[in-house]
């Protein structure tokens, strides 16, 4: 996962050039997770909001009821441009099929990390597109394992 978000590239170079805050360190990280069946859902994490309007937004895309909520995550110390989480992240187990608030259905395609938890709101910092889609259906529980979440700036 490579892409940072506008938002996150204005908060960063307001850090690194001495305006705004110059304090932003979100006190914990989570993971979202996103479903599109076309390319819409990237370019919504870019640049877009967390209304669940509109096919520009990513609040669109995020995934909604079957129990899902963000889970917290934690990175190793960066090492030649990136870094990756250090244990696990396991979403609640499924107690009815995924979807999203456009409808997109239960196949999650894209992963964000994000600076607030719970199923909505907050600010998406790195997106990316997963390797392997995975359809989550009642039952199911949706895991990354330790080390397979890798953000770079490479």
């Amino acid at each position: 996962m490579s892409n940072a978000s506008n938002y996150l590239e204005n908060e960063l170079l307001d850090h690194i050039l001495g305006e705004g805050s110059r304090n932003y360190v979100p006190t914990t990280l989570f993971v979202a997770l996103f479903a599109d069946t076309g390319s819409g859902v990237a370019t919504a994490l870019e640049s877009g909001t967390s209304s669940t309007t509109g096919t520009a937004n990513w609040g669109y895309y995020e995934i909604t009821g079957g129990n899902y909520a963000r889970v917290a995550v934690d990175f190793n110390a960066a090492s030649s441009g990136s870094a990756s989480n250090t244990s696990a992240v396991t979403f609640n187990q499924a107690n009815a099929n995924y979807d999203t608030a456009g409808g997109a259905g239960n196949t999650v395609t894209h992963v964000a990390i994000m600076d607030a938890g719970g199923t909505s709101g907050g600010n998406v910092l790195f997106y990316g597109e997963l390797s392997v889609n995975k359809t989550v259906t009642t039952g199911d529980t949706f895991q990354i394992n330790a080390g397979a979440l890798t953000v770079s700036l490479a």
